[in-house]
């Protein structure tokens, strides 16, 4: 027989009984729909994380009194640290040979205010001049500041755009004034708007020199230390190695002893990420994979069922000339039809999930997901229908004529 003939008849099998046919596809529709709507989202959140939670070019270090924490304990060890000074930025820039550059960030909350308009806790940035080749800053308009404003305080600023709505909503903030906490300082800069990240607004934010936050703001010494190395992502890990030595030296920090700082970078983040949602992405598998599982189950039960009520047919078929292999593919197929059916009506639900979710969290649909999940079903259907198409091939003409 030809494959449309076989077709033809698979189809025909499977239309007999249409409520049956689409019970017997639960499991397999939860199945591909878990992993279609599971899928999309963690990739929409690692999407989501490098454009808008990474503000760091690739090869940038971050040491920091913190680090990455991902527990109390490491909280409470870190809270014991010893803040990260001006003086070990400045030997750093002195003493690394593969520091292409040394910037420095100190961080306030402060409220600023143009006349009546005023807003209540917003991020003060100090940033040293050649941060800005470190950051992933986009201006929408003016500039970012110099390192002679750096180096003498200046009180320029650079805001963002919800600073910008509430005290310059109808006019541009470029050359205007505004006050942080009652000094005023003049706006040299307009950040694009970035949005939320996680229901956290980064357009709530003022970029100023660190001498001015350190002069005006705070005389605390606590501050990060940014490095871009020589040669890129290449000269990463000698440039890591070697402000860890730097640093380690300025504290005494024995050799056995573990570092006295953290160190963030964008690969950091991205690797602590991405074992998180490989926890969840495994979890869901997991389930998917039992709904799956179960769904083979279902339709190799319901094709040996086909294969008794049928048994009659196909002793009249092979009576008539049809080969066991025919017989075989007959029911291989219905299987793996009924299981891609299946497969397509659990990737629309998936992704109508996925697209709900995209409403709060970000989430992207693929074609390639929509093709494992066709995949996925049509392997299932394919396996579980491997042991009735077999019993319905061995079956001996003249006894399955003589069936009742």
């Amino acid at each position: 027989m030809s494959f449309s003939e076989l077709l033809q008849v698979a189809v025909t099998a499977l239309r007999r009984n249409k409520l049956r046919s689409f019970l017997t596809l639960l499991g397999v529709i939860i199945g591909v729909m878990t992993v279609v709507a599971v899928v999309s989202v963690i990739s929409g959140l690692n999407g989501y994380v490098q454009d808008k939670v990474l503000n760091l070019n690739p090869d940038v270090l971050v040491f920091t009194k913190y680090g990455i924490i991902r527990g109390r304990q490491e909280y409470l060890l870190a809270r014991k640290r010893k803040p990260i000074t001006i003086r070990d930025a400045q030997i750093v820039a002195k003493e690394c040979r593969s520091c292409a550059a040394v910037g420095t960030n100190v961080r306030e909350q402060a409220n600023v205010h143009v006349g009546p308009r005023k807003l209540a806790g917003v991020s003060i940035q100090g940033y040293s001049a050649n941060m800005e080749s470190m950051l992933n800053v986009d201006l929408e308009g003016g500039r970012f500041f110099t390192p002679v404003e750096d180096q003498h305080a200046a009180p320029v600023a650079v805001i963002g755009y919800d600073v910008k709505d509430q005290c310059f909503p109808t006019v541009s903030p470029i050359g205007r004034t505004l006050y942080i906490g009652g000094y005023p300082v003049t706006v040299i800069g307009l950040q694009a708007k970035q949005g939320n990240v996680f229901g956290e607004s980064r357009d709530n934010v003022v970029f100023v020199p660190v001498s001015f936050v350190r002069k005006v703001m705070t005389s605390k010494e606590d501050l990060s230390i940014f490095v871009r190395p020589y040669g890129g992502m290449a000269g990463v890990d000698r440039t890591q190695d070697e402000v860890r030595t730097i640093l380690r030296s300025i504290r005494k920090t024995p050799f056995s002893t573990e570092d006295p700082f953290g160190i963030v970078g964008s690969e950091a983040i991205k690797a602590l990420w991405n074992s998180i949602t490989a926890s969840a992405f495994g979890l869901m598998i997991l389930i998917s994979g039992i709904s799956l599982v179960v769904g083979a189950i279902v339709i190799a039960n319901i094709m040996f069922v086909s294969v008794v009520e049928r048994t009659k047919e196909i002793g009249l078929r092979m009576a008539l000339g049809a080969r066991r292999r025919d017989i075989k593919r007959q029911f291989l197929l219905e299987s793996a039809l009924l299981a891609t059916g299946g497969g397509v009506i659990g990737v629309i639900l998936g992704a109508l999930v996925a697209m709900a979710v995209n409403q709060v969290f970000p989430a992207r649909v693929r074609f390639v997901f929509v093709l494992i999940g066709i995949g996925t079903a049509t392997v299932t259907g394919l396996l579980a229908g491997l042991a009735p198409s077999s019993s319905a091939s061995k079956m001996p003409p003249i006894e399955a004529l003589r069936f009742e």
